[in-house]
């Protein structure tokens, strides 16, 4: 099978597997897939293992993405989207690898192990030697279901990858199916070892027998053509079969159509016919005579340059009766040719047999073809092209012959779309690294989508934080300007309280003054004051008026005694009366009254 195999692009599937896949299964997002509102605990993501090996086992065709809708269960975030990235991954090895829908379909199944693994390990998942067992079934491009003991293998082979991916769900590793590609690619190096033998040995064994069936088909031509339509004695025909065509057909295995032997064993088989046909032969007697001398020795000529062996003795015996009789002018008992040669079968093609020039059919050697559609269809391999029968060698690629075909029917059946060359495969691990490739440039282009509506988002609250400030700061003015106001007013209404209550209190003491100055001009010689001492533990002291000195405005007191001098200013004295520090005794009962009204009427005027 290996025969025609392109070689694995392990390169860029390589590159994909190295970092993207670990990207796209943290930060796809995919519509209309069952994402959790927020991020699970660990705990409350559902364990998917059960359901991933029911499918596997089941070997179910579904993809992995149905399952999960299908059950009312707790997804992460990271198992949707590994789900969702194995079944890209599959479908589009589905479309695209090129190997039989039957072997691509069971192959896809793996999408269970790969979401299983992916959610695990992220890119582990695809190790090296899974990826290289993966990419090596291109190998089995020319497989087909045809029910052979070398499509059967691979059946075999296919249900041992059942139980090895099974084990590996069962024990949670991957140890099973690694080993289990492992031995794949062992028995694959011994099976292309052992098809390489059988190639060679089927080969030359098929360039044989197209020499000889050549060889077989251009004697019957010749003697199927010699004798149609004639009627000829039956011991003619006994020779030509049992003898001739013997000879004719190794003359062309030894020497082909253009040997001097094939040429005169042709000749010697037309004068057969024509001696024993008389509607040939009786028209010129002459030349019958001639032919009847010479044709024994000839037969025997040609025999000889053919077989190392005598024609056996009474061969021409039949021929010579025949002879005899025609000589005599006697006819003999003749017979359909054909006919009593039973059922002869001859392909008159082989006549004007041509081997088609090389460049026909160089390009086709080596390539696999295609017959039928979708699950039926099966593959052969265009091994080699046989020049000494213009046949086509058929084989599945790993030495077991499939048929043979004309040159003329394999471009008929072109012609008809009947047969067409197998398309180009694509290896897994090509399929892998484009697909991760796409998924990842989706996956970037989310991601900026994302940072820009989070970056819009962060300009959208910046700008309503500036505009909830920018209002905050108006209101503040606003309310700062309004308690301004209010203070400014309430200063005014303070300054003016003030303002009246020093006025008023300049009245009452212009008021007092007046009172002051009236008692002070009232005091008689021999008027008593009384005077609040300096220390407040001292006895007020009663003072009576001595002496008024007009011309300096000067009071004199003394005591009781008339010791104790004191000397008062008038203002000085008007000023301790008002400020009460001083009470004139003669009239103080009438200032006091007189205080009385004063404050009676300034309260009066203020409400």
């Amino acid at each position: 099978m290996s025969q025609n195999r392109q070689r694995p692009q392990n390169g860029p599937s390589r590159r994909a597997v190295s970092g993207k896949i670990d990207d796209v299964l943290a930060g796809i997002r995919v519509p209309d897939l069952p994402y959790p509102a927020g991020k699970l605990a660990p705990e409350a993501v559902s364990d998917w293992r059960p359901l991933l090996l029911s499918c596997w086992s089941e070997q179910r065709d579904e993809r992995v993405t149905h399952v999960i809708r299908s059950v009312h269960l707790e997804w992460s975030a990271r198992q949707i989207n590994s789900a969702y990235v194995a079944d890209r991954i599959m479908d589009v090895f589905l479309k695209t690898s090129g190997l039989h829908p039957g072997l691509a379909r069971r192959i896809a199944r793996l999408r269970f192990y790969f979401a299983w693994r992916m959610n695990l390990e992220g890119k582990k998942a695809f190790s090296e030697t899974l990826l290289a067992w993966l990419d090596s079934l291109q190998e089995w491009r020319g497989w087909s279901d045809s029910g052979g003991r070398s499509g059967k293998v691979l059946l075999d082979q296919l249900d041992a990858l059942v139980i090895a991916v099974s084990a590996s769900f069962e024990s949670g590793s991957a140890e099973s199916l690694e080993a289990f590609c492992q031995q794949w690619q062992e028995d694959a190096a011994k099976r292309n070892a052992q098809a390489g033998k059988l190639r060679q040995r089927l080969l030359e064994t098929e360039q044989g027998a197209a020499k000889q069936r050549k060889a077989d088909q251009v004697s019957r031509a010749l003697i199927g053509r010699a004798l149609q339509g004639r009627r000829v004695p039956a011991s003619i025909v006994r020779f030509i079969l049992d003898y001739w065509q013997g000879l004719l057909k190794q003359s062309v295995w030894d020497s082909g159509r253009e040997g001097e032997t094939f040429r005169h064993a042709s000749k010697l088989l037309e004068w057969l016919v024509w001696i024993g046909d008389p509607a040939l032969s009786d028209k010129d007697r002459n030349r019958l005579y001639h032919v009847g001398e010479q044709i024994g020795d000839r037969i025997l000529d040609v025999w000889s340059r053919v077989y190392s062996k005598p024609l056996p003795a009474n061969a021409l015996s039949g021929i010579e009766a025949v002879m005899v009789s025609r000589l005599r002018g006697e006819v003999p008992d003749l017979v359909d040719a054909l006919p009593a040669a039973g059922s002869f079968q001859w392909d008159p093609g082989w006549l004007g047999f041509e081997t088609p020039p090389n460049d026909e059919f160089e390009g086709f050697e080596g390539q696999w073809f295609v017959e039928g559609e979708g699950s039926g269809e099966q593959r052969r391999y265009f091994y080699a092209f046989l020049p000494e029968s213009a046949e086509i060698l058929w084989t599945n690629g790993a030495g077991v012959k499939l048929g043979l075909q004309s040159w003329s029917d394999f471009q008929q059946a072109q012609g008809k779309q009947q047969i067409r060359p197998l398309p180009t495969l694509t290896p897994f691990g090509k399929v892998l690294a484009e697909t991760v490739e796409l998924l990842a440039r989706v996956c970037e282009k989310q991601r900026r989508q994302r940072e820009q509506a989070a970056e819009a988002a962060r300009l959208r609250a910046e700008e309503l934080r500036r505009e909830k400030e920018a209002a905050q700061k108006r209101r503040s003015e606003l309310e700062a300007a309004r308690e301004a106001e209010l203070e400014r007013q309430r200063q005014v209404v303070e300054k003016q309280r003030i303002a009246d209550e020093k006025a008023e209190q300049e009245r009452i003491r212009k008021e007092k003054t007046l009172l002051a100055e009236k008692q002070v001009d009232g005091i008689k010689l021999g008027g008593w004051i009384v005077a609040q001492p300096d220390d407040a533990s001292e006895e007020p002291a009663r003072l009576k008026l001595a002496v008024r000195i007009n011309a300096s405005r000067k009071l004199v007191f003394v005591d009781r005694l008339g010791l104790n001098r004191r000397e008062f200013i008038e203002d000085e004295l008007v000023a301790g009366i008002v400020e009460a520090r001083i009470r004139v005794l003669g009239t103080s009962a009438e200032f006091d009254d007189t205080l009385s009204r004063v404050v009676g009427r300034i309260r009066v005027g203020r409400n």
